[in-house]
């Protein structure tokens, strides 16, 4: 058996940023973790943890730090995609970043009797936001600067995204047979 699963990185907008994925129900949830960096183009540089509704939601599901005061309900090494996903339409929330805070909503669209052995990405829109651009509220910002050539902050955006002078971000941008050429080597 396998999800079918919709992630979408909340308070995104034109256009939205989103992944559709079959994922294997024995998977744990640090595999649903490197699947979702891999697929948005996140870079895995800060924690991370899931929960039903973000925030302050029970059970938290992450990976035990010995120094943290707070520990997570249950290890995301551990504990198998099937055990918390049962339904369809379920939400799950997904936070990435603790200073950032991208908030992503997965939901179950389909529960699958296919056996997959590997994720796939079946479609989705919109690019990955660059790290540490300061969250949805940095990244709205971020788009009206690189739209604005005459912006002052214009230019040393551009250079600190890497891109050319003549260079463009594209907040539009997916490629779905690149995404799965990726997922090729996925474990």
């Amino acid at each position: 058996m396998a999800f079918q699963l919709k992630i979408q990185l909340k308070n995104i907008t034109k256009p939205p940023v989103w992944r559709e994925v079959i994922i294997p129900e024995k998977y744990t949830f640090h595999q649903l973790h490197k699947l979702i960096q891999l697929v948005f183009g996140w870079e895995d540089s800060h924690l991370y943890q899931f929960s039903p509704k973000g925030y302050g939601s029970n059970p938290t599901i992450a990976i035990p730090l010995k120094d943290d005061w707070e520990q997570p309900d249950m290890n995301a090494l551990k504990t198998i995609l099937n055990n918390v996903l049962t339904a369809e339409k379920q939400t799950f929330t997904y936070i990435y970043d603790f200073g950032d805070d991208w908030v992503h909503q997965i939901t179950v669209e389909k529960i699958l009797t296919d056996e997959f052995k590997k994720p796939v990405c079946l479609a989705g829109k919109g690019a990955c936001p660059p790290e540490d651009c300061g969250g949805t509220w940095g990244y709205e910002n971020l788009k009206i600067i690189l739209a604005d050539p005459n912006h002052e902050e214009h230019l040393d955006m551009k250079e600190w995204l890497g891109l050319e002078e003549d260079g463009v971000w594209d907040s539009s941008y997916f490629e779905l047979d690149e995404i799965n050429q990726m997922l090729k080597g996925f474990k």
